[in-house]
């Protein structure tokens, strides 16, 4: 009975730290690029966009779909990184599982 107590600590402690990094991915930054910097997008870890930025020289009136493609590229860039910080970030918990829902 002794080891199931020592275990529940454990795994309580775990959720507690799993808590706490999830909780910090939020604070954290992420940059993705398109164009070499036309479309710069900054999410945070938990894949909120926080901003857009977009250089003039991207704005073609006449060419608005590429703008739109910069964009969404962009933005996957910046949610793809967010996705590589939170397995990091986590996966130290995880020991590398992805558990559904987590992140």
């Amino acid at each position: 009975m002794n080891n199931m107590n020592q275990m529940m600590k454990q795994v309580k402690k775990m959720q507690e730290q799993m808590l706490k990094a999830q909780e910090e991915l939020g604070t954290k930054t992420i940059e993705g690029t398109a164009g070499g910097g036309a479309v710069t997008v900054i999410v945070n870890g938990h894949k909120n966009v926080q901003s857009i930025v977009i250089k003039p020289e991207a704005v073609d009136p006449d060419d608005v779909e590429m703008l739109q493609d910069l964009v969404m590229t962009a933005v996957n860039d910046a949610i793809t990184k967010a996705d590589e910080l939170a397995n990091k970030d986590l996966g130290k918990y995880t020991g590398g599982v992805k558990i559904p829902g987590l992140f």
